[in-house]
């Protein structure tokens, strides 16, 4: 295959993909698409071949451009707020009460604790 020809399928493709709703295209319907659009029977194995590389191609970069937005967003939002034992902090119930997370012994442990204040360092009162 040209490689003019390759950048026609190429670009062809790529715009349809861009416009589709990614939830209801399939590979063949965007080949058909493209087919009509070019005047080519694309449905011939070499091309057929090609269309699935280039479709292949613009999912995983859609992919990693979500997985890149999504690291984006967890550093905009920060790492959280931690206390002093170094447990994120889900929220603030009051001043005194907090809901925490945190790993023991490899299992993840939601606890809800009231907290005092001792040299200054606020520590959580025993487990009720």
């Amino acid at each position: 295959m040209e490689a003019e020809m390759e950048e026609k399928i190429t670009k062809t493709v790529r715009s349809i993909l861009q416009q589709s709703n990614m939830d209801d295209v399939t590979e063949y319907k965007v080949r058909k698409q493209a087919s009509d659009q070019l005047n080519l029977d694309l449905s011939k194995p070499p091309y057929k071949a090609f269309v699935k590389k280039v479709v292949q191609s613009f999912l995983e970069e859609q992919q990693q451009q979500e997985e890149e937005e999504e690291g984006q967003e967890e550093q905009q939002t920060g790492d959280g707020e931690y206390d002093d034992e170094g447990n994120l902090i889900v929220c603030k119930l009051s001043e005194k009460r907090k809901v925490t997370v945190q790993d023991f012994r490899g299992k993840t442990l939601v606890s809800i604790r009231e907290y005092f204040k001792k040299d200054g360092k606020e520590l959580p009162t025993s487990k009720v």
